[in-house]
């Protein structure tokens, strides 16, 4: 039997990889849910005025899929959008801090890593969107 092969053209996508980012997948989620869907530019403006730590490592993220974009696919900046962002668990440190009567609490320390994927607007759609208005 032969096997059918879908011919789709499908969008070259651009991904950015940071791993081993201190910080937990709790407090990642929420900035990267607000930057999905955003052009670049105005992702990382908001991440600038941002007062989480951890927004520079994903600011550097995006900075790095951008310059992939540009020098591996000749992608034009400002049509690029965060089509995805997420992030997962990476190792966890344990240490322990003593406390009172001979005790020991643990402190987690957890990693995760980071995906920025970034994609080319469709400029047939915007055309579309502004006609319609």
């Amino acid at each position: 039997m032969a096997k059918k092969k879908n011919k789709i053209v499908e969008n070259k996508l651009v991904r950015s990889v940071n791993k081993n980012v201190r910080s937990s997948t709790r407090k990642l989620k929420p900035i990267l849910r607000s930057i999905v869907g955003k052009n670049v530019d105005k992702a990382i403006r908001d991440l600038t005025f941002s007062d989480k730590r951890i927004t520079k490592d994903i600011k550097k993220t995006i900075s790095s899929a951008v310059s992939n974009a540009e020098n591996n696919f000749q992608y034009d900046i400002d049509n690029l959008i965060v089509k995805e962002a997420y992030c997962g668990k990476q190792i966890v440190m344990k240490r322990f801090r003593p406390r009172a009567k001979g005790r020991a609490s643990p402190i987690m320390k957890p990693y995760s890593n980071l995906t920025i994927i970034l994609a080319e607007k469709d400029k047939q759609k915007e055309k579309e969107k502004v006609e319609k208005r």
